[in-house]
């Protein structure tokens, strides 16, 4: 699976402000709450999106019904499944750059290719795309993803996105935070790290 909706809260509505905190201090920005499952992206990036007064959207919903159908017989999607997926997430920050709105989006984007595509939303715009990883033991995201219900991602398909899991690399606009703190607290430290440039915020990892 490539994005989680966690035990916290389910947010599935894409939602819009007029007016952004990141707006505001830096120009519209795209931010990405990446990982594997587990790691409680939807609700990291819901309460993120709330406090930058941002656009959100969860990445499931830009999957195919085929996608979703493959998911949850426990099959992993190959990259003729996620094209098309990271293409409809690229395309929807870039219409919320394009209007000068921030945005947020929870998407595992394990590859450096993947995060290369979305990276492109900013291009012809003047606004930038970040990216906020979040990790944490195996152990944790392991009973995280047990005590679950009703979702697609199975248990036994966490090994598989670990294995295909490229860390951000130094030349990547983002940076790392610890998953074992409450997720107000890491909404905390990452906007504490999104306030500074992406150019001495990359792969830095802030344990709590």
């Amino acid at each position: 699976m490539d994005t989680d909706v966690t035990e916290t809260a389910m947010f599935s509505t894409p939602t819009t402000s007029a007016t952004s905190r990141s707006g505001t201090d830096h120009g519209p920005r795209a931010i990405v709450v990446m990982g594997v499952a587990g790691s409680g992206k939807t609700t990291v990036a819901a309460l993120l999106a709330g406090r930058l007064g941002a656009s959100f959207a969860e990445g499931d919903d830009f999957h195919s019904p085929a996608n979703v159908a493959k998911m949850a017989a426990g099959h992993p999607l190959d990259d003729d499944d996620r094209w098309p997926w990271l293409n409809g997430i690229r395309d929807w920050f870039a219409k919320e750059l394009a209007e000068g709105r921030s945005a947020v989006v929870p998407c595992s984007a394990l590859r450096r290719s993947y995060r290369d595509l979305l990276g492109t939303a900013g291009a012809d715009t003047a606004g930038s795309v970040r990216f906020v990883h979040l990790t944490g033991s195996y152990e944790l995201l392991h009973e995280r993803i047990q005590g679950r219900a009703g979702h697609f991602m199975k248990p036994e398909m966490l090994d598989s996105q670990l294995a295909a899991l490229e860390p951000l690399q130094d030349d990547e606009p983002g940076f790392v935070v610890d998953i074992t703190s409450r997720p107000d607290q890491i909404v905390e430290e990452a906007l504490r790290l999104l306030d500074r440039p992406a150019s001495t915020s990359s792969t830095e990892h802030e344990d709590h």
